[in-house]
């Protein structure tokens, strides 16, 4: 596996071997009429761009109700972003979202049955926003059904984080707690496993799905 921005290789592999039942040689999901898969918009794949913003100020609180609502070219869907449990993280995301720098990037990498991951702005995996976070995830934390955590390298120290997000949708995604924390998929999950039907057992998707913009609402 090439260098990348990324999940556990180990945990990745294990879960693909385990909920592996596709043939990646399977007809492409696109459409007639501008649909592609089940509901999802025929889409083209963005031109790679670098991320070149400074790390933001802290201005969300811990009391913050904050919840982000994605629109993609399959769907929307909502997080309740933890501003309690992870203010800089959250703080850093809400960021990136209302600076538009979400707009337009793709899930690069899909993974049945384990994770649906975007915000790379290279499109590889490799990619971020020009800046990085550090902030301890909960000692606790436990990637379930509906997590949504920021991914790192391996060589990057534990809640080290970026602009590359990642939803669980393994009941248990059998990670180590050493991803920042984002929050928690409160609407929407339908569209989410939408998305995670067009993986593939490399994780390459059968068909571009974009982040068209997410914006973040308080209360």
């Amino acid at each position: 596996m090439r260098p990348r921005t990324s999940l556990l290789a180990i945990s990745l592999v294990a879960a693909l071997v385990a909920g592996c039942g596709g043939d990646d040689s399977e007809e492409s999901p696109e459409g007639q009429g501008g649909q592609g898969a089940a509901g999802c918009e025929q889409a083209s794949p963005p031109e790679p761009r670098e991320g070149n913003l400074s790390a933001p100020k802290q201005t969300v609180k811990p009391s913050d109700k904050l919840t982000a609502v994605v629109d993609t070219s399959c769907g929307s869907f909502e997080i309740a972003l933890d501003a309690r449990r992870a203010p800089k993280t959250v703080n850093s995301f809400a960021y990136l979202a209302r600076e538009g720098f979400y707009d337009g990037l793709p899930f690069h990498r899909i993974s049945p049955g384990f994770v649906i991951q975007g915000g790379d702005p290279l499109g590889n995996g490799t990619g971020g926003p020009g800046y990085s976070v550090d902030e301890a995830p909960p000692a606790n934390l436990a990637y379930t059904r509906g997590v949504v955590a920021m991914a790192k390298s391996e060589v990057e120290p534990p809640g080290r984080s970026g602009s590359q997000f990642y939803v669980v949708l393994a009941p248990d995604a059998g990670l180590s707690p050493d991803f920042a924390l984002v929050g928690r998929v409160d609407r929407g999950f339908d569209v989410v496993e939408r998305i995670g039907r067009l993986g593939t057992p490399t994780e390459q998707p059968r068909q571009t799905v974009l982040i068209d913009r997410i914006t973040v609402e308080r209360g």
